[in-house]
């Protein structure tokens, strides 16, 4: 029977030390962060110096009898928090309670996902004092969650 040789395999195929042109680009190409197509939909901004996040506020859930809001209990105390993982923690019910008959309230924590329509949110800009002379790059982020967009394009073919 005839009996045939195993192929040779190229230079590149039987692996070692990479090509020297491949090493190269590595080292001279970045990659530009993606453009999202809803920036109102991320729940950060880190396009400039002043960093933003969206946060939403916990105490408006219970306030405004929330349908996604859940409790539970548990080592003798009730935890709250949201089944849409709008935020991630889960939140002591009478620490929330006590934080609120203060002045200041409970506050707001991050949002994890884009708040729904019906969350008490905000964005919440970390670093004000770097903001440039042309102000916000990524105005679009700024705005809440409306249900629809925000805007509609018209166009007039002839």
């Amino acid at each position: 029977m005839y009996k045939r040789k195993p192929a040779a395999l190229s230079r590149l195929a039987r692996g070692g030390e990479a090509p020297s042109q491949y090493v190269q680009m590595s080292e001279t190409t970045q990659i530009a962060p993606a453009l999202p197509l809803r920036p109102q939909d991320e729940v950060e901004c880190r396009r400039c110096e002043v960093h933003c996040e969206k946060v939403v506020y916990p105490s408006a859930c219970l306030a405004r009898s929330c349908p996604f809001a859940y409790a539970y209990e548990e080592h003798g105390h009730t935890f709250m928090g949201c089944m849409q993982k709008v935020f991630e923690a889960e939140i002591d019910v009478d620490m929330l309670r006590a934080a609120e008959r203060r002045r200041d309230g409970f506050g707001a924590v991050r949002a994890t996902r884009r708040p729904l329509p019906m969350c008490q949110s905000e964005v919440d800009p970390c670093f004000e004092h770097r903001a440039g002379d042309l102000g916000c790059v990524n105005p679009e982020f700024n705005e809440l969650p409306a249900g629809s967009p925000t805007f509609r394009v018209f166009a007039r073919l002839r």
